[in-house]
């Protein structure tokens, strides 16, 4: 439970900052720290367990026949990551709160971060890799929300639409690649997954897998080709850029690949194919990071080309380079946040990050200084820092790459981090040596909060780097050993011998970016007069050619006409329903025909009248209008006449509410047609219509006369409703019990449908243009004649509502057993507050109700969501119902069960969803009357619902 807990503090505690933000910067600062420390804590409870090799596990049935449970797991991996991710998010988290201006809108950056957090920590803590791809798919929506968080600026704007087309298509990528995971291991658990290595790189799928797992991780980790999005990524403010770039979701993907390593790794493919990207990106980022000006721009730049080196560890596919590369991110994590965080410091200090216009900040900025050098010097790979270590480390494995030449790889690595140091000495050198010069602002020592969060990250860099067996070895052992599913043990030490060749291939890197750093002019010359491809303008040029081809497509296909859509999908439905019935075997089977009896064929004639009837008179609206209700009320006895009274009943109150909704929606439409189609069209769609009815036709009969091939499913659930579901009523139990995942999905669609309607009609009514285009609607219509509004019915709705609501509490009530239930219930509610509507007028109605709509909404969703949880406190999936008996003397023994709590959010929601709706339409249609109405007395079908 602990576990879970971990991943859903940081969403939970995203409620806090916009409710603390009201009592100060401080404390919504506070709110938020606290989230990620008490998460902290929480994960440091369970650090013990895994130290000693335990992994922990915590399963909530979700979908267990589909594979689908919210487990999670802790194992040394996921402790790594996860006391990364909490870690430097308590960092960045103070550093924010002395960082934004008080223009700024902190409360909602807060709940911004504080859900990337979440979403970052689920990935790392998910046992199951369908939940791992759901909180992989919130942090690039969350990343989304925090690169564009300053959205006034185009840079920002563009910056988080580059980040998530990128990332979001590889998710996609990413998905299919787990679902054939899965599908060769059996199971979407990642502890049957790591255990059947062997089997996954043996199957004929393994390759499509893998591909597109790494399409997934590479995009996320910006893995050359796809690296170009985070440069771009830099728009958004500094903390997101320290969080976002160092600990968190570039480290998405490499985090991935490590978690699957056991699995993926060891192939002649996963080597080529990571290894070789992983150096790609190694060389081309920190090439580009050396002519860099700005601050932002150049760790961008150096933090992909340590992806990239992190990303080629991994792909040697060695437990050793493997280990490597987990003691790298560590290090790695220290010292990029740190100068990030330092870079907003120079930033918020001078007014600029351009090196071009700094300099000399050693004397200005001590403090600021000592903590950049430290980390830069890190960044560069010089003794006795962290870095240092991890970078000679890298370089060792280089040398026992099991393909290609012996070496090419080492030269390539040995050249990589020699343009690391090339770009870190820039940093320090051309940023705070040399002659002073003028700033924007004068340069000086930012106070205590802001320099604290970048000093602790540089203190650790060095106490790394000094006593790294004590302060690393630990944890880098364990994620190592989870990573590799063998033990580990790990020796990191300063000196491997004079004649080591790591040593001098790291003193040839420290020479070389010593000695670009001096000849940096002609070679800026030279890199400024290279062509070179502008990333930006190719994704903005497939953007846009994308967009414009969709847009042909979509002005084709879709030009306003609901006739010319409804026949396109027609004539492409019919065209493969004719393909299927030739390409196969889909005559009428050998089942008896039962004799037509006079009620049926009384009910089909009304049918067929009806519709033609519709058909004929299709220009007067409110006459169609009419016959489609004929048609509702037809199929209604119908269903009653079949023996299924719970249909008849609902299809009979669905068809009042949809008359009503029909009614107000022609408000804004002429009493007739404008115009006739053309001759052409009238025969197109003619023959489109009756080749579909016919098809259909013949698709019904040859169903109905073959036997099945299996038992129906309809046998199941009436030989189930009443010992498994605690009711004789079957299709209420198979709404709220055996389909109830189906319900609650539905319910959720039916609210925010309602929520759209809302949110439209609102901003139609705050529109200007519209309002003028209501009022003459309105002036042109004739006055009513006569009484607005009978006494009559005023007085009768008066005496009616308290008896519907009876009748609407009885239908529910006595649903699971017979005719009735949630959904009933709540259009007979919503047709007893439409009669109130229609005759006291919308005004006077709105003016005594004690609830909003919205409310009801959210209440029946919560209420669902929260009856569906409580079986996880049994240890059973969600959703899982009960039912029992209850004895209460002197009183008879009566039933519960726990689906009638999920019924109330049922009614509670199509209650909420239709007079939202039916209020919102009408709100409009009241703007086209003859004025608000002020009386019961005065009201017409324009005013109100």
């Amino acid at each position: 439970m602990i576990l879970a807990l971990i991943a859903a503090l940081p969403f939970l505690g995203a409620l806090l900052p916009g409710l603390a933000i009201r009592s100060g910067r401080t404390v919504c600062a506070s709110a938020s720290f606290a989230t990620s420390a008490l998460a902290f804590v929480l994960l440091a409870t369970q650090a013990p367990a895994v130290l000693r090799g335990e992994t922990l596990v915590y399963s909530l049935q979700w979908l267990p026949a589909l594979g689908l449970t919210a487990s999670f797991r802790l194992d040394g991996l996921g402790l790594f990551f996860a006391g990364l991710i909490l870690g430097i998010g308590m960092l960045v988290i103070l550093y924010t709160r002395f960082y934004l201006s008080r223009g700024d809108r902190m409360g909602l950056f807060y709940t911004y971060l504080l859900l990337f957090q979440g979403a970052m920590t689920g990935i790392v803590l998910s046992e199951n890799i369908l939940l791992l791809l759901v909180f992989w798919e919130l942090t690039s929506l969350s990343s989304f929300l925090l690169i564009g968080f300053s959205s006034h600026l185009p840079a920002s704007r563009q910056g988080a639409r580059m980040a998530l087309a990128v990332t979001g298509g590889g998710g996609l990528a990413l998905i299919g690649g787990m679902l054939i995971l899965g599908h060769i291991a059996g199971s979407y658990e990642l502890s049957v997954i790591l255990s059947q290595g062997e089997a996954i790189r043996a199957s004929s799928l393994y390759v499509p897998a893998l591909l597109l797992i790494l399409i997934g991780a590479f995009t996320k980790s910006a893995q050359f080709p796809f690296h170009f999005w985070l440069p771009h990524a830099m728009a958004a403010p500094t903390p997101v850029s320290a969080y976002l770039h160092s600990a968190t979701m570039v480290k998405a993907g490499i985090f991935l690949m490590a978690r699957l390593w056991p699995v993926l790794a060891g192939s002649p493919e996963w080597f080529w194919i990571v290894t070789g990207a992983g150096l790609a990106t190694l060389l081309v980022g920190a090439k580009v990071a050396i002519f860099k000006d700005d601050l932002k721009a150049l760790l961008a730049y150096s933090t992909i080309s340590h992806l990239g080196l992190i990303t080629m560890l991994l792909g040697l596919g060695t437990p050793a380079a493997a280990t490597v590369a987990l003691f790298h991110i560590l290090n790695h994590a220290t010292f990029k946040a740190a100068l990030f965080l330092t870079a907003g410091i120079v930033d918020h200090e001078t007014g600029t990050r351009d090196l071009r216009l700094l300099g000399g900040l050693r004397r200005a900025m001590p403090v600021t200084f000592a903590i950049a050098a430290t980390a830069s010097l890190s960044m560069a790979g010089i003794p006795p820092l962290n870095g240092f270590l991890s970078k000679e480390m890298m370089l060792e494995e280089t040398l026992h790459a099991g393909y290609g030449p012996a070496w090419l790889l080492p030269v390539l690595a040995t050249l990589g981090a020699l343009f690391s140091v090339a770009y870190s000495l820039r940093f320090l050198v051309h940023g705070f040596f040399g002659t002073a010069k003028p700033t924007p602002q004068k340069p000086h020592d930012p106070p205590l909060g802001l320099w604290l969060s970048p000093a602790i990250l540089s203190a650790l860099v060095v106490i790394i780097g000094l006593i790294p067996m004590t302060a690393a070895a630990w944890l880098v052992n364990v994620a190592a050993s989870a990573t590799t599913g063998t033990p580990v043990t790990v020796k990191i030490v300063h000196w491997h011998g004079l004649y080591a060749p790591a040593l001098w291939m790291s003193v040839a890197a420290v020479l070389g970016g010593a000695l670009v750093l001096l000849a940096y002019r002609p070679l800026r010359t030279l890199w400024d007069a290279t062509p070179k491809p502008d990333a930006k303008a190719i994704f903005d040029a497939t953007v846009t050619a994308a967009a414009r081809a969709a847009r042909r497509v979509t002005d084709a296909l879709h030009d306003g006409s609901f006739t010319r859509a409804t026949a396109i999908a027609t004539a492409v439905l019919t065209a493969a329903a004719v393909f299927a019935f030739a390409s196969g075997t889909h005559m009428a089977g050998s089942r008896a025909l039962l004799a037509i009896e006079p009620v049926p064929a009384i009910g089909w004639l009304l049918l067929v009248t009806a519709t033609a009837l519709a058909t004929i008179l299709h220009r007067n609206r409110i006459l169609s209008l009419l016959m489609v209700g004929v048609i509702g009320l037809t199929l209604s006895a119908a269903f009653a006449w079949l023996s299924a009274p719970d249909l008849a009943l609902t299809q009979i109150t669905v068809e009042v509410v949809t008359a009503v909704l029909m009614l107000v929606a022609l408000n804004f439409l002429p009493k007739e047609t404008p115009r006739e189609s053309s001759s052409f069209r009238r025969w197109r769609d003619i023959a489109l219509a009756g080749a579909a009815g016919a098809a259909l036709a013949a698709l019904s009969y040859a169903m109905m006369t073959r036997a099945p091939a299996f038992a129906p499913i309809s046998e199941y659930h009436l030989a189930q409703s009443k010992p498994g579901a605690g009711g004789t009523n079957a299709v209420n139990t198979i709404i709220v019990d055996f389909r109830g995942y189906d319900t609650f999905g539905e319910i959720i669609v039916l609210g925010i449908a309602a929520i759209i309607l809302f949110a439209l009609t609102e901003a139609l009514l705050a529109t200007p243009a519209v309002r003028r285009s209501l009022a003459t609607l309105g002036a042109s219509r004739p006055e009513p004649a006569g009484d607005r509004h009978p006494l009559l019915m005023v007085m009768a709705t008066r005496f009616l509502l308290p008896f519907a609501l009876i009748v609407a509490v009885f239908l529910f009530f006595r649903g699971h057993n017979l005719p009735g239930g949630g959904f009933v219930a709540g259009l007979v509610t919503a047709i007893a507050f439409v009669l109130q509507y229609m005759a006291s007028g919308l005004g006077w109605t709105e003016a005594r109700q004690r609830f909003a709509f919205h409310s009801l909404i959210a209440s029946g969703i919560l209420i669902a969501a929260l009856t569906g949880a409580g079986a996880w406190a049994f240890g059973l999936p969600f959703l899982t119902s009960d039912y029992g008996y209850i004895h209460l003397w002197p009183l008879e023994e009566f039933e519960w069960a726990t689906a009638a709590l999920f019924d109330l959010g049922v009614y509670l929601t199509v209650l909420g969803a239709v007079m939202l709706a039916l209020n919102s339409l009408g709100r409009l249609a009241g703007r086209a009357g003859h004025g608000a109405a002020r009386t019961p007395y005065d009201i017409d079908m324009g005013e109100g619902i």
